[in-house]
């Protein structure tokens, strides 16, 4: 599914926290705002914040049984109820049914889904495609207002079905700020996402207002495939990042640079055909899934201008 511009002015908004319960800046800012929504409200339109993964906040950790947000597919949200399923599923359903269903005319109008993480990304925005004429002008009103890098990252590969928190409402997007330890608040990525959000819900103010964003060319990274880490005939990691390609997050990687090293000081090289980007480089919480890094082309796509329509 492919989430269309809306026509008319966005009223429901949702703001999603802890999806992941060990990403702290997500749980710190959905916690404060439960608490006082006023940041998140607008002339036009007041936000709600929610924690995505109670119980995997309550433990500190990313999730129970499996990752929250690699669960909503229609494969699961359509699954009969059962009393052995994991929780994470469970809680898939019960957000499903609160803030979708997911492809209806009844889900909520938009979605931010707040995470960090361990690599060195900065403040970064994730859509789902680039043909998603509002999720793209959004990240560029926060990339000229938010006056710091803040490079758009295109996770979905062709033919892959939105499978994270903010698909089942009509649009949304994830803010990824790092680099921040598991389970650590640092005040410098809390401020940044607060930053994010704070222009994203003024971008839809805007919108809501009747503002005119003409057509706009942007540059945006999009996903080729993911890296493992090399491995022995057991299966287990036999190098990992090498120093030269540490914390070199949406820098360009050449062919022949290193990228890899193992402990007898082998350098392993990347051996692709063209320069590419890389990003999520070490991130903790790719152990458990063979990443590596996730590699990236660079490149600009033309956005349509986009206007609400006002009655």
């Amino acid at each position: 599914m492919t989430a269309q511009a809306p026509l008319k002015p966005l009223t429901r908004v949702v703001v999603s926290g802890a999806t992941h319960g060990n990403e702290m800046s997500g749980v710190f800012l959905a916690k404060h705002w439960i608490k006082d929504p006023s940041e998140l409200q607008r002339s036009t339109f007041s936000a709600s914040a929610f924690i995505a993964n109670p119980r995997a906040t309550e433990k500190c950790v990313r999730y129970i049984d499996q990752d929250l947000n690699r669960s909503f597919k229609m494969q699961v949200l359509d699954a009969p109820d059962s009393e052995d399923e994991p929780y994470e599923v469970k809680r898939v359903k019960e957000i499903n049914k609160i803030y979708g269903p997911k492809g209806s005319p009844d889900a909520h109008d938009f979605m931010f889904d707040m995470h960090n993480t361990t690599s060195n990304m900065g403040a970064c925005i994730i859509v789902d495609i680039p043909q998603n004429a509002f999720a793209m002008h959004l990240a560029n009103y926060i990339q000229t207002n938010y006056k710091q890098n803040c490079p758009i990252y295109v996770y979905k590969l062709a033919g892959e079905e939105a499978y994270t928190i903010d698909s089942i409402c009509k649009n949304g997007m994830a803010m990824e700020v790092g680099p921040q330890p598991q389970g650590v608040v640092r005040a410098d990525c809390l401020e940044q996402m607060r930053a994010l959000i704070r222009h994203g819900l003024d971008f839809i103010e805007k919108f809501n207002q009747g503002t005119s964003f003409p057509a706009v060319d942007m540059e945006a990274y999009t996903l080729i495939s993911r890296e493992d880490y090399p491995r022995n005939a057991e299966g287990e990691m036999s190098g990992f990042i090498h120093p030269k390609l540490q914390d070199k997050d949406f820098l360009p990687l050449n062919p022949g640079d290193p990228i890899f090293q193992t402990l007898d000081g082998t350098e392993v090289v990347y051996e692709g055909d063209s320069t590419i980007y890389p990003a999520f480089i070490n991130e903790a919480a790719y152990y458990e899934k063979n990443i590596a890094f996730a590699k990236m082309e660079k490149k600009v796509f033309s956005v349509p201008a986009l206007q609400a329509q006002l009655d």
